[in-house]
């Protein structure tokens, strides 16, 4: 059974195409596309849009595109040994 349709085949080639003319721009940047790799992604992509038969992304580019977010800032700790040194010493005013 084959993975790919006709239409994922047309849109790749024209994309190969236009990249080795010299014409294929990505989409945000509109830089001009050398990469052959991104060239078929670009294809594919459009394909995916047009509703031709194309397998879903892989998760390796999922997890690429999410590792490139900032992380979460870290909560500090000293609050709580804070109160945990107040509780200490009201206690030990408590017992004399």
């Amino acid at each position: 059974m084959a993975r790919y349709g006709e239409k994922a085949q047309s849109k790749v080639k024209k994309a190969m195409h236009e990249r080795k003319a010299g014409t294929l721009k990505s989409g945000r940047s509109g830089k001009k596309v050398k990469s052959r790799k991104q060239a078929i992604a670009i294809g594919l992509s459009e394909a995916r849009k047009a509703g031709g038969k194309v397998p879903k992304k892989s998760s390796s580019s999922k997890k690429k595109a999410s590792s490139k977010r900032k992380p979460a800032a870290k909560k500090k700790a000293s609050s709580k040994r804070k109160s945990s040194a107040k509780s200490k010493s009201s206690s030990a005013k408590k017992k004399s």
